[in-house]
């Protein structure tokens, strides 16, 4: 028990409940791969990953349609693609028993990343 110290203390104990829970749900939401769930968690990552560059794209498609830089034909062509990834990400969260939740990260103190 010698490294249990309490280097500082500030705050009521309801604080330092809340702070502990905060330290807690970060911790269940980062990944844990095993040999067993290995293939799980790989696809929870890149899923993940593929899922915010999915996001970013639409934003950025909406900044370029909101400011007339594409034709209709590419802005057709556009959702259509964007339609089109939308629908083979729900098929793979299937695929691999993954919800939206499951996909969004906790960044801490910067929030979530989805």
């Amino acid at each position: 028990m010698e490294n249990d110290k309490v280097l500082f203390y500030a705050g009521s104990s309801n604080e330092i409940i809340e702070e502990l829970e905060k330290m807690n749900s970060g911790i269940q939401g980062r990944i844990n791969a095993t040999p067993e769930n290995v293939e799980s968690g790989l696809a929870k990552l890149v899923l993940t990953l593929v899922e915010l560059i999915r996001k970013l794209m639409e934003k950025q498609a909406m900044r370029r349609i909101e400011g007339d830089s594409l034709t209709e034909d590419q802005i057709e062509n556009l959702g259509e693609t964007l339609m089109k990834l939308e629908n083979k990400m729900d098929e793979l969260k299937k695929i691999f028993n993954l919800t939206d939740k499951d996909l969004n990260l906790n960044l801490g103190p910067l929030g979530d990343l989805l």
